[in-house]
């Protein structure tokens, strides 16, 4: 029964060369990644470097944008007792067709957006003449003090544009063009809801026309406003007079007396105030210093980009690699 112990066969193969295998891996060590970049350190180094460099170059060739600004309230002239005569006939006012307004804030809110209107900033850029310093300037020469002209777009001795005509925009700038160029670029206009402020900024190459666009802007937005008043009061004045000699009622005719009274005030005062919608706070001065572009900053995110891209092609290549 009792069998030799060398005669049992073994459960298990006696192969000595015979070694178990460990499971592939595809996780990579964070070892070989700082290798990989230390192997690269050079490239890292020089296109950084470059980035740098372009990043410098280019800072230099973009042009100095200076913004000149201006601080406004609300004038007087738009409220006071056609205010209140609103809020007291504004009922009959609206029934008889006469417009007596919302109040100062209503009128300076309405003033702040016709200068952003199509038709105010067509009819200024006209006015004054700014189709070329608007589209062709692309600097300001500081000796000279004048703008510098894109050439290749504007030939100013001939008076001619030089632009390619692309589908509907022929060779001149059209006035949705100038448009777009001056609301988005140009011009900014702000308020202060607590203290019932606003902020009229002009942006441009030059800071002698950045001051002066932002005064003409001043002058011409309580010009515009100015006669708009005039014109409604004139025609509610005529059709309060017509009505009045209407009526026989007491009550109706004090009523219309009080209406009349209130727009002649408001007619007299728009026709002798220069300042009848906005108020100059602190006039535009002369910018001293650009507000763009930031040229440090500018720089050190081109060698911010140049490093980070180089470390995430360096880490990609290793990963394919792997």
């Amino acid at each position: 029964m009792n069998k030799n112990i060398q005669d049992i066969p073994t459960q298990y193969p006696t192969d000595a060369h015979f070694q178990p295998q460990a499971p592939d891996s595809d996780e990579i060590d964070l070892r070989e990644l700082f290798a990989a970049l230390w192997k690269g350190k050079w490239i890292i180094i020089a296109t950084t470097f470059l980035f740098a460099v372009a990043g410098v170059f280019y800072a230099l060739s973009l042009p100095n944008i200076y913004k000149a600004d201006a601080l406004l309230a609300p004038a007087e002239s738009s409220s006071g007792g056609l205010s209140k005569m609103a809020s007291q006939f504004g009922g009959l006012a609206s029934l008889a067709g006469v417009n007596l307004g919302g109040g100062e804030a209503s009128q300076t809110d309405l003033a702040a957006e016709v200068i952003k209107s199509r038709q105010f900033v067509n009819a200024f850029i006209a006015k004054h003449e700014l189709m070329v310093p608007l589209m062709a300037a692309k600097g300001w020469d500081l000796g000279k003090n004048e703008l510098i002209l894109d050439e290749e777009i504007y030939n100013a001795e001939t008076n001619t544009w030089l632009r390619e005509p692309e589908g509907l925009r022929g060779s001149e700038p059209s006035e949705q063009e100038m448009y777009e160029a001056f609301v988005k670029e140009v011009l900014s206009v702000g308020s202060n809801k607590i203290s019932g402020f606003y902020t009229l900024s002009i942006k441009h190459y030059s800071p002698y026309l950045a001051k002066q666009w932002t005064d003409w802007l001043i002058a011409d937005i309580n010009k515009v406003m100015r006669e708009r008043t005039i014109k409604e009061a004139t025609q509610n004045l005529a059709y309060l007079e017509s009505q009045l000699e209407k009526t026989a009622i007491a009550d109706m005719q004090s009523t219309f007396y009080s209406l009349i009274e209130e727009q002649t005030k408001s007619l007299m005062l728009a026709e002798v105030q220069d300042e009848f919608v906005f108020k100059v706070i602190d006039q535009a001065v002369v910018p001293e210093l650009k507000v763009t572009p930031n040229r440090p900053f500018t720089v050190l995110l081109a060698l911010m980009m140049g490093f980070g891209l180089t470390v995430i092609s360096l880490l990609f290549k290793t990963v394919i690699k792997k």
